[in-house]
């Protein structure tokens, strides 16, 4: 029996580069571009012959990537090694094999003698893991202009579901083609280390997650299970990047939208010191036994908001560099940065602030609260206030301005730092692209997500004005992509997505 899991891609709204140092928050949108993860038994029954064997098969597929690869599973020390030719290792996945070997770790790690036997028999029937990663993770422009359709959401919409990732035109005919990936920015790594983690975790019995397949937006009352995923997912991640990052982007994709602070990197210290003598359920054992001390709360945007992503089309930042040349302007310049950094954490948090009490103000008069979004929908920010004509109207409107002015501030401070450290963390070109955005009649914020560069800009819009939005920046050649907020984590799913068209659903959010 198959076993699929999803994950969620996400924005990060607020915190970039603080939310790397606590006790600083960020708030992280998760959103309806999800990873799949396909698991089920690469044979029916285990050969009778099986039983002397000291490993397992494993094969791992990304049709979007054209690419398999087998390995053996050592049932000794739970270490991959792949036999496949020489091409196919170079282009290793190695967040994917270091989430199949963590998640076995878990459960030998975890499991008494009797679960052991049961696992031994599940694994000698060897493992069928597949991957797909929805369209929106993944820049198709070039595509839709090579096609001289126009830069809308509808041309996106036309993609098949799971659209093959080009290649490169000059080595497409060789055998050492490499895939031509060019990415949105919505955690992609972290989505796919996630679901597969939280798949092969149920599919061998550590985890129970269909209990978390319904709606996710009514709470839990005991997140153990998803607490397995984001342990097991976290060290994979960041052993496979090479270094321990925030985390934010592994934590949306398990736990959904949320204000996050990250974990003490010591959590991950007996992973990261682990020899390659060190049996890897005792480093496993180690880090589910650490004092995870992250802190997550429960965040979504206020009603009849909308999330957009839009795709400039002046190509990707690195945020590995970016973040490097921020700490090393830190380091020469403590002083200045610290001040930068209170200013930053002061409009994250009145940003946050007012995007709550707007939630508030919903719940307690929702009418009110609803007529409110709808006039500010078809009217610039600076005449919201001159048709709130009650009180309470007159309250929702001073949230939302101030939600505006804290999203200036952050813009404002944030090209600071990026003019201090010599990058380029609000280029100039999305400084006009945001200040047109945000001139545009429904617009309540705009800015760049995460680390910024030039990576998709992001707004939230009121009512139902994104569809404006979409028109103007198509105008201005920037993309607005199929992707708006689902607070939804990872979550275990009926069927392979190829078996029904997932992105339908999707499409039509932004196509209304």
């Amino acid at each position: 029996m198959a076993v699929v899991a999803s994950a969620p891609g996400k924005v990060l709204m607020t915190g970039g580069y603080l939310v790397l140092e606590r006790p600083n928050a960020g708030i992280v949108l998760s959103t309806n571009a999800r990873f799949y993860a396909i698991v089920k038994p690469l044979y029916e029954e285990i050969k009778p012959e099986s039983w002397a064997w000291g490993w397992a098969d494993v094969k791992l597929t990304s049709p979007q990537m054209a690419r398999e690869t087998m390995y053996k599973l050592s049932l000794k020390n739970l270490k991959l090694q792949s036999v496949s030719s020489r091409q196919v290792v170079e282009s290793r996945n190695p967040f994917v094999e270091h989430a199949v070997e963590y998640a076995i770790a878990a459960a030998h790690a975890t499991f008494d003698n009797d679960k052991k036997d049961i696992l031994q028999k599940l694994l000698l029937k060897g493992l069928d893991i597949t991957i797909l990663g929805c369209n929106e993770f993944y820049s198709y422009r070039n595509q839709i202009e090579m096609r001289g359709l126009p830069l809308t959401p509808q041309s996106l919409a036309s993609l098949p579901p799971f659209t093959s990732i080009t290649f490169n035109a000059e080595d497409s005919i060789g055998e050492n083609r490499k895939p031509e990936v060019a990415k949105t920015g919505l955690g992609s790594s972290a989505a796919m280390t996630t679901a597969v983690v939280a798949s092969l975790l149920h599919y061998i019995g550590v985890v129970n997650l269909s209990s978390f397949s319904e709606d996710q937006s009514h709470g839990r009352k005991d997140d153990r299970d998803l607490d397995m995923v984001h342990v097991i997912a976290q060290t994979a991640h960041c052993i496979s990047q090479g270094k321990v990052g925030s985390g934010f982007d592994v934590s949306s994709a398990v736990y959904g939208s949320q204000r996050y602070v990250r974990f003490s990197p010591e959590v991950l210290s007996s992973a990261q010191n682990a020899g390659m003598a060190t049996p890897l359920t005792e480093v496993i054992d180690d880090v589910l036994k650490a004092k995870w001390d992250h802190e997550r709360t429960k965040f979504s945007l206020p009603p009849l908001m909308t999330l957009l992503l839009g795709e400039p089309g002046s190509g990707g930042s690195s945020t590995p560099s970016m973040v490097g040349a921020v700490k090393k302007w830190q380091k020469s310049d403590p002083q200045n940065s610290l001040e930068t950094w209170r200013k930053l954490s002061e409009g994250n948090s009145a940003l946050e602030m007012h995007l709550n009490t707007l939630c508030k103000l919903a719940e307690r008069n929702y009418n009110v609260y609803e007529c409110v979004i709808n006039y500010c929908s078809l009217l610039p920010a600076e005449k919201w206030l001159e048709r709130a004509n009650e009180p309470s109207q007159a309250e929702i409107v001073r949230e939302l301005l101030g939600a505006r002015d804290a999203m200036l501030g952050i813009r404002y401070y944030m090209r600071k730092m990026g003019e201090a450290a010599g990058i380029p963390i609000e280029p100039e070109s999305q400084t006009h692209l945001l200040d047109t955005t945000m001139n545009m009649e429904g617009v309540l914020l705009a800015g760049v997500p995460g680390a910024g560069g030039f990576d998709a800009v992001f707004a939230v819009t009121l009512g139902a004005s994104s569809k404006n939005v979409t028109k103007t920046w198509s105008s201005l050649n920037v993309l607005a992509m199929l992707v708006t907020e689902d607070p939804r984590g990872v979550s275990l799913e009926v069927n392979d997505p190829r078996a029904k068209e997932i992105t339908a659903a999707v499409s039509s959010i932004q196509l209304q």
